[in-house]
């Protein structure tokens, strides 16, 4: 590559390195020294680690993403595999009315599941009607699920859509000749060919469930997760360094969690090779 070609590639790439420093290294680099300026310093970071309250709030939120996402990617899977696939009367709407949460705001997503499984929620009107017990589930972990598996799934059917229709069926057909059973197909024959966008749609799912605070927000009367959290030390407690310590230590966790998902299914694609 000539001085010309370096000076032309320097040039394309200035405009993305500015957005990328201005609006990203910058305000991530002035947060994590806000985290450290309390009164423990840096130590901060390693005392969040062992502090039971923010240890248990990352725990539940770590394992409510990895929730939604397993949930989110078996509906989205069979679903988008089946929509890309088959042609019928009203598809098109279907599909449209599957992605249509994703112009619904976190709150509105919550007021949805208040209106579902709320005290004064269907579920619960039915369930009493049914039984005498009015089932509310809204205000819990249970009702976040809910609503985060609600808002995913647009996020995730679209891309496993588009995957699909690409998959070549006549690798299903030679399997199929070969005597392979139908459970072996998916396996051996649709769920690799499917990987790349399981893999990329799950990562979407998981770090948007890590990060999401507006569903959570109004559910929030018995939800530890770490969003509400960070949310309770910098309104009500006024505790601004904690609450820096717990937004890098929240984005730290979502990009290690990912990386070794994304390793082993490496590692897994190597080892089946």
């Amino acid at each position: 590559m000539g001085n010309r070609d370096r000076l032309l590639s320097a040039i394309l790439l200035a405009p993305t390195a500015i957005v990328f420093g201005a609006f990203f290294l910058l305000p991530l680099a002035e947060l994590f020294l806000i985290g450290g300026g309390g009164p423990r310093g840096f130590a901060a970071y390693a005392a969040i680690l062992v502090d039971p309250r923010y240890v248990g709030s990352l725990v539940s939120t770590i394992a409510l993403s990895a929730a939604v996402t397993a949930a989110t990617l078996l509906v989205s899977g069979i679903s988008g595999l089946f929509l890309s696939r088959n042609r019928f009367a009203g598809r098109d709407v279907l599909v449209s009315l599957l992605t249509l949460p994703l112009a619904f705001p976190g709150v509105v997503i919550g007021f949805l599941v208040i209106m579902l499984a709320g005290r004064q929620g269907l579920i619960g009107a039915v369930s009493r009607a049914l039984t005498g017990d009015r089932i509310v589930f809204a205000y819990s972990m249970a009702g976040l699920f809910m609503g985060y598996v609600y808002f995913s799934i647009p996020r995730t059917i679209l891309t496993i859509m588009a995957s699909a229709e690409k998959l070549d069926p006549r690798l299903e057909e030679a399997a199929r000749s070969l005597g392979a059973s139908p459970w072996r197909v998916v396996r051996d024959v649709i769920l690799p060919g499917l990987k790349p966008a399981l893999i990329a749609a799950g990562e979407i799912c998981f770090a948007t469930s890590m990060g999401a605070f507006g569903t959570a927000f109004t559910l929030a009367t018995h939800i530890n997760v770490l969003p509400m959290t960070i949310y309770t030390e910098f309104t009500l407690r006024a505790n601004i360094a904690t609450a820096a310590a717990l937004s890098i230590v929240l984005g730290a966790m979502t990009w290690l969690v990912l990386a070794v998902a994304r390793t082993a299914a490496g590692s897994t694609v190597a080892a089946a090779g």
